[in-house]
C-alpha cells in the first residue's frame, strides 16, 4: 500500500472513530463478538448477531415507521427516499412499505416457500417507506447505475444498466447520491444477517461463496459506501429501530466495518478500538446491567383478529448479572399478554446469545390493549419496562379475487394483474406453478406477497423459454385468507389467459400433456390414432398432468363436441 492510501485510510479511521463515538446510542458489549475476527468469520458473527432480533408483524409496520422515517424537523412527515413528494403520516395511501432488498431474490421453492414466512419480510432495517409509483418502477430489479433511462422522478431512477452491471437484470434502480450510501449500508447488512438464504435471483447475490454478493455488486456498493457517508438520518434511524425490534445494522454503528468482508482491508483483522468502541475483553466485573431490551422499548404488535393471537420474542440479555432475572406481564390490559416464564437464569441472560423471550398476545374483546413488561432482579439497580401495545379488530370477511390476464409478455417475463379487493387487506399473495421449469419437465409451485393491499400487479422477471406459467391471487388480512381467484396461464408461445367460452386448454410438455380449464369438464378419453384408449379419467380438473409416451394422440371430453390432437415429444 502507498503513502496516500495509508494517509487516506488513517484520515478515514480518525473522522469515523470520533464521529461514531460522539454519535452513536450502542448498547456496553453490544458489538463484542466482533473483535479478534476477519474475512468470514466476522461476516458470521455478525450474521449471529443480528439474526437475533424481534420479528416484527407486517401490519404493524406503520405503526413504527413515524419513529424510523420521519424528519426531525417535522415528526409527521414521512422521509421517502424514493420521491420528492410530501407525503405526511396522517395519509400515507399512496405509498408502499418496501422491501429495498426485494423480497422475492429470497423466496425459496417447496411447501414454506412464502416469503411472509420469512423474518426477511418484516425486518425493518430493510423496509421502508416508498412513493408507490416509484416502488411500482422500481419493480425488483437490482440496485445500479442507469445509462438509458426510462423512469426517473428526480430521486428514484430505472433504466438500462451501465457495461459490467445488473447481473443479467435487463433494467436496474439507481437512488438519489445523497440515498446511495444508505442502500449500501442496507445490502451489507442482510447479506450478512440472512446469509443462510438461498437465493433465487442472483443479479447481486449468489450461493457460491461466503462473501455473498457478485464481483460487480461489491464494487458498486463498496464505492457508493465510501462517497455517501453514514448520515444524521440513518444513526438516528437505527437508534429507533433498535427500539422497535432490538437489533443494530453495524454497518451504520462501524462505518468501516465493510472494507474487512469486500473493501480495503479483507483479511485484516478487525479491532472495536478501531471504530472507537471499547471491547471486554476480560471477565466483566463491574456492576450488573442489561444490554437488551432498553429501558422505553415499545412492542407493537398491530392489529390482530379475534379468535387469532400473535406471537413476538425479545431477546434478554445482559452482562454482570448475578442472579436470575424476574419478568412479568403487569398493569392494565394484562391478562391479554402473556409469557412461559417468570424467571430467566442469570447465565442465560449474561451469554453471547441472551434469553429469546416469547410474548404472545391473545385478545378476547376488541379494542386496544396495552401493558408493560417488567424486566428486574438480577443484581440491577431499578428496572427495565417495555411497553406493549395491540388493537383487536373483527374477523374480517374476505371476497374472492378475479385474476386478469397478463400483459407485457415477452419471452423472459410478464406482469400478473388483478382486479383490488373491495375490502381493507394487507397484502396479496399470488401463487404461481411453473410446469416444464427450465424445459425438463419439472413442475415448481410457490408463492409471492406484494407490498401491501394497493398493489394489483406482480412483475415476473425469470421466465424461460418452452415453459408454461399459471397463477391465481388471493388477498390476506391478519391471518385469514380469500379462496384463490381464478387461474390465469402463461404459455410457451405467451398467449394468456383461459377464456369462459374456451374453458378447456391441453398444453404439450414433455412426458405428456397439461390441462387447463375454468372448470371442471367431466369424463375423458385419451385415444391413441389406432383408436386404442390408452388413459381413461372420470373427471378432467384444472392443473391435471397426463403422462404419455411419445406420439400422437386425441383428447375428447364428455363436455367438448370435438377431440383435442396432440403430439407428445
Amino acid at each position: 500500500m502507498n503513502h496516500k492510501s495509508i494517509c487516506r485510510m488513517v484520515a478515514m479511521m480518525v473522522t469515523i472513530t470520533l464521529w461514531t463515538a460522539a454519535t452513536a446510542t450502542i448498547p456496553a458489549g453490544y458489538y463484542d463478538s466482533l473483535e479478534g475476527k476477519s474475512g468470514e468469520a466476522l461476516k458470521t458473527a455478525i450474521h449471529e448477531l443480528a439474526m437475533r432480533h424481534t420479528v416484527l408483524s407486517y401490519n404493524s409496520l406503520w405503526n413504527y415507521f413515524p419513529e424510523t422515517d420521519r424528519y426531525p424537523d417535522d415528526h409527521n412527515k414521512v422521509w421517502d427516499m424514493y420521491s420528492n413528494n410530501n407525503y405526511y403520516f396522517t395519509n400515507t395511501w399512496s405509498m408502499n412499505r418496501e422491501h429495498s432488498l426485494p423480497k422475492s431474490w429470497w423466496a425459496i421453492t417447496g411447501e414454506n416457500s412464502n416469503t411472509a414466512l420469512y423474518p426477511s419480510y418484516t425486518d425493518i432495517m430493510h423496509l421502508y417507506p416508498a412513493d408507490a409509483e416509484a416502488n411500482y418502477e422500481k419493480s425488483n430489479w437490482p440496485l445500479g447505475e442507469v445509462s438509458t433511462v426510462l423512469y426517473d422522478n428526480g430521486v428514484t431512477k430505472v433504466g438500462y444498466p451501465k457495461t459490467g452491471q445488473g447481473g443479467g437484470a435487463s433494467k436496474v434502480f439507481e437512488p438519489d447520491d445523497r440515498y446511495k450510501g444508505d442502500f449500501a449500508r442496507t445490502y451489507f447488512y442482510m447479506a450478512c444477517t440472512y446469509q443462510h438464504y438461498r437465493w433465487r435471483y442472483t443479479y447481486m447475490l449468489n450461493n457460491d461463496n461466503w462473501k455473498s454478493f457478485n464481483n460487480w455488486s461489491i464494487e458498486l456498493l463498496c464505492r457508493w459506501a465510501r462517497n455517501d457517508a453514514v448520515s444524521d438520518k440513518e444513526t438516528d434511524r437505527n437508534d429507533a429501530v433498535q427500539k422497535c425490534q432490538n437489533n443494530r445494522n453495524p454497518f451504520i454503528d462501524i462505518p468501516q466495518l465493510f472494507e474487512y468482508i469486500w473493501g480495503d482491508r479483507q483479511g485484516q483483522v478487525f479491532y472495536l478500538s478501531e471504530a472507537g468502541i471499547l471491547p471486554d475483553t476480560t471477565t466483566y466485573t463491574g456492576d450488573p446491567e442489561l444490554i437488551a431490551p432498553t429501558q422505553n422499548t415499545v412492542l407493537d404488535f398491530g392489529e390482530v383478529a379475534l379468535g387469532k393471537s400473535l406471537d413476538y420474542t425479545i431477546y434478554i440479555k445482559g452482562r454482570g448479572l448475578t442472579n436470575p432475572l424476574s419478568v412479568q406481564i403487569y398493569l392494565y390490559d394484562e391478562q391479554m399478554f402473556s409469557i412461559p416464564v417468570s424467571t430467566v437464569s442469570r447465565t442465560m441472560a449474561n451469554s453471547a446469545e441472551g434469553y429469546p423471550l416469547t410474548i404472545t398476545y391473545t385478545p378476547t374483546a376488541v379494542g386496544e390493549h396495552t401493558s408493560r413488561l417488567l424486566i428486574h432482579d438480577g443484581g440491577l439497580t431499578g428496572s427495565v419496562g417495555v411497553m406493549l401495545k395491540a388493537r383487536c379488530v373483527a374477523v374480517p370477511t374476505l371476497s374472492t379475487l378475479e385474476a386478469l390476464a397478463a400483459t407485457d409478455v415477452t419471452s423472459d417475463g410478464y406482469i400478473a394483474n388483478w382486479k383490488p379487493a373491495s375490502e381493507q387487506v394487507d397484502y396479496y399473495v399470488l401463487t404461481r406453478t411453473i410446469y416444464n421449469k427450465n424445459n425438463n419437465g419439472e413442475v415448481v409451485t410457490e408463492t409471492f406477497t406484494t407490498d401491501d393491499g394497493n398493489t394489483t400487479s406482480y412483475h415476473f422477471g425469470d421466465r424461460q423459454p418452452g415453459e408454461t406459467h399459471t397463477y391465481s391471487v388471493q388477498s390476506y388480512r391478519l391471518g385469514y385468507m380469500s379462496e384463490p381467484s381464478n387461474v390465469i396461464t402463461v404459455d410457451a408461445s405467451g398467449l394468456t389467459g383461459i377464456e369462459a367460452d374456451k374453458p378447456l386448454l391441453v398444453l404439450t410438455m414433455e412426458g405428456g400433456i397439461l390441462i387447463k380449464c375454468s372448470e371442471s369438464v367431466g369424463r375423458a378419453d385419451v385415444y391413441d390414432l389406432s383408436g386404442r384408449i390408452v388413459r381413461h379419467i372420470d373427471n378432467l380438473t384444472d392443473d391435471m398432468f397426463l403422462a404419455l409416451p411419445r406420439g400422437i394422440y386425441l383428447l375428447k371430453t364428455s363436455t367438448s363436441r370435438t377431440a383435442w390432437k396432440v403430439a407428445v415429444q
